[in-house]
């Protein structure tokens, strides 16, 4: 389990760090607290929160994270995996509690570096979406 600091964490969410030290004084982010008593906050509090990462800041900022594109169906997560085998490569991200994988061309994942850990979207192009039940 990867640990980050509150400033670390506030970068990685897009906000300061008061606005995040008040989310931990509030019980809004659980921490872990080191033997000094500092808080820790733990990767998988930080991905309940990275849907929403896209959604603040003014455009230009936004603009710099993500590419301009029209798809409004972009899941934001993190990257879990990724398989390189030949020309094709295997990407799993994680967006929330859900899974999501791509195949993609293995010079594609090359161009952009992805590596385990990253902060990645998931734009979902399609001209049907069906609506399944359990069983």
């Amino acid at each position: 389990m990867k640990l980050y600091t509150p400033r670390d964490a506030a970068q990685v969410l897009g906000i300061s760090y008061p606005a995040i030290k008040q989310w931990i004084y509030r019980g809004k982010l659980q921490t872990v607290r080191t033997a000094g008593g500092h808080h820790r906050i733990p990767e998988s509090e930080l991905d309940k929160y990275l849907s929403g990462v896209r959604k603040r800041g003014a455009i230009p900022k936004r603009r710099q994270s993500f590419r301009r594109i029209s798809g409004r169906n972009q899941l934001v997560g993190r990257v879990l995996d990724v398989k390189i085998d030949g020309l094709l490569a295997q990407v799993t991200l994680g967006i929330g509690d859900q899974k999501i994988t791509s195949i993609i061309t293995a010079d594609a994942a090359r161009e952009m570096r992805l590596a385990k850990g990253m902060i990645a979207a998931a734009l979902v192009k399609s001209t049907e979406v069906m609506i399944i039940l359990p069983d």
